[in-house]
């Protein structure tokens, strides 16, 4: 397995080249002594489920994972908390407001962006939409669509977290 920090080859403090790694999860500077410990980044899923009990869906309209299945969601930002991060981002992406969001799991996964391997957390929340009626596809998703629960197939999911949290509703 890699190294966490493989695609990291300058010191983030002082900027060296001599920065070498120093456990599984971390490097060190030869020059400043400066320690870089690697630490997952924080992202949040939403479960969002109709009066019949079906799952909001979205299909990506962007890589990684470009045309397959996603449920909403997406990076929490600095000073923001994963509730206020998971009702953001469902709206940024539906058009709709979210009510009462529960924390159900998490999920580690390994989210590559523009060819850089980002090590996430993904926490999943059950969230409550009371008016269905502003729901609209944007952001970084193409299309929004409820699926029966046992029409859901984890394959049809591009990114492994959500595909195992697919697995792990069902």
């Amino acid at each position: 397995m890699k190294h966490p920090l493989h695609q990291f080859y300058f010191c983030p403090k002082c900027g060296s080249e001599n920065f070498f790694e120093n456990n599984d999860k971390s490097k060190k500077c030869s020059d400043c002594r400066f320690t870089y410990y690697f630490n997952s980044s924080a992202a949040v899923v939403a479960v969002i489920e109709n009066e019949k009990g079906e799952i909001l869906v979205a299909r990506r309209a962007k890589d990684p994972a470009k045309g397959t299945f996603d449920l909403p969601g997406g990076f929490i930002d600095m000073n923001e908390t994963a509730e206020e991060a998971v009702a953001r981002e469902v709206h940024e992406e539906t058009g709709l407001l979210i009510t009462s969001p529960k924390y159900l799991f998490s999920i580690p996964n390994i989210y590559v962006y523009s060819g850089f391997e980002v090590h996430t957390m993904d926490l999943f929340f059950q969230c409550n939409v009371s008016d269905f009626s502003e729901l609209n596809a944007q952001d970084d998703v193409s299309e929004l669509l409820f699926i029966a629960k046992d029409k859901l197939n984890p394959a049809d999911f591009g990114l492994i977290s959500v595909r195992k949290g697919i697995e792990k509703m069902l």
